[in-house]
């Protein structure tokens, strides 16, 4: 593809995602898999047991998850990553707690069903420490699971999860890519430059845990290798003709409990429909983020929003700032991005991401809010998004 600043419609050519997708995993691509399913390396944890307690053997594992989910198709499943489940079952009793005591008090989370049919654990990591520790310790003291997070991320990740539970009946959701991009609007995405599209699949690693074993009928995740490597993905995915043709060529892979799969956040997916008659499908999802992307310093944005409204209002109304420069004030100041945030109260609203604290700024003057009502507002904004 040409060099290209900015991405837009014209650049999602079908004909070149196909050649994309064409491609075929070879075995000696991936020497350390067990096995090749429909373009997806499968690997035996307890094969890999003992190079992963070599540090020389593992920098060479660690390589190759690394190549495949950045250059190769995209997706890898640890086979076995729990080779005793108990850890997993104590989860998943401790998890259906949650799920009930959350019902109870109204706060059920229905992700992508008619509502009922799904449940939704947001941020299940802290919550599951916060209930209990030692199976926290036990469930996340996976050191499989640690080696493919470094693979793609390096030391320092930050992980969160949230578990989803999809009963029969359960839809499918369509294909779609993940954050940092996937979550934004088309709009939104077409205002970040070409590298950052390159740079988003990067900062992150989508993985699931199986807590239950998963048959093709119960819809696991529905995958499509090697698309995360077309660049302007993160428009492509909305587009009709691409959505057709990763229904017509997607893959979906069996798992069993205490598998786990890991894929590129920019990997066209979706979840799949549960079409099986009594089996309520729980996944642990696993969302784990670069450690590097974050500030130098820390900044009272808050402190800095309620000191700069009613100075940019007055400056405003006396002309002597227009709305460009207005608008630079305020990235200066506030927070431009909606994550991370508490997804229980802070919810998106009208689409995928919350209104950040810039936005709110910009809504208050377009408004008129008085500092006082503008104060109040950041008040509630902040209280929605603490943990």
């Amino acid at each position: 593809m040409k060099d290209i600043v900015y991405f837009d419609d014209d650049d999602c050519d079908l004909e070149a995602f196909k050649k994309q997708i064409d491609r075929k995993l070879e075995a000696a691509d991936v020497p350390h898999a067990a096995e090749i399913a429909k373009n997806v390396p499968i690997y035996d944890v307890a094969a890999l047991s003992g190079l992963l307690s070599d540090d020389v053997a593992r920098r060479a594992v660690l390589e190759e998850w690394a190549h495949v989910l950045g250059r190769s198709s995209g997706v890898l499943v640890l086979r076995g990553a729990y080779d005793d489940t108990t850890p997993v079952d104590d989860a998943t009793k401790a998890y259906e707690a949650i799920i009930a005591a959350e019902r109870a008090d109204g706060r059920a989370a229905d992700h992508f069903a008619a509502a009922g049919a799904n449940d939704r654990i947001w941020n299940s990591l802290q919550k599951l420490c916060e209930v209990s520790p030692e199976i926290f310790a036990t469930y996340f003291g996976n050191s499989a699971i640690a080696s493919v997070c470094e693979a793609w991320l390096g030391p320092g990740y930050q992980m969160t999860a949230q578990v989803n539970l999809v009963r029969p009946g359960g839809k499918a959701q369509t294909a779609h890519r993940d954050y940092h991009l996937g979550f934004q609007s088309a709009a939104e995405a077409k205002r970040f430059p070409a590298h950052v599209h390159d740079l988003s699949p990067v900062m992150t690693l989508q993985g699931a845990v199986a807590h239950c074993d998963m048959p093709v009928e119960s819809g696991p995740t529905k995958l499509l290798p090697f698309s995360q490597q077309f660049r302007p993905g993160y428009l492509a995915y909305r587009f009709p003709a691409f959505a057709r043709l990763f229904e017509e060529r997607c893959i979906q892979l069996p798992l069993a409990k205490g598998d786990a799969v890991f894929f590129s956040p920019a990997l066209f997916h979706a979840a799949g429909e549960n079409r099986s008659a009594d089996i309520n499908r729980m996944a642990n999802l696993l969302q784990v983020s670069s450690p590097l992307g974050r500030a130098m310093e820390v900044v009272d944005r808050e402190g800095m929003c309620r000191q700069l409204y009613p100075v940019v209002q007055a400056l405003q109304a006396a002309g002597r700032l227009n709305a460009a420069q207005s608008a630079a004030a305020i990235a200066a100041c506030a927070e431009g991005y909606s994550f991370p945030t508490n997804l229980d109260s802070d919810p998106p609203v009208g689409g995928l991401a919350p209104e950040t604290q810039a936005a709110l700024f910009h809504r208050a003057l377009a408004e008129g809010m008085t500092h006082a009502q503008f104060e109040a507002a950041l008040d509630e904004h902040t209280t929605r998004r603490r943990p």
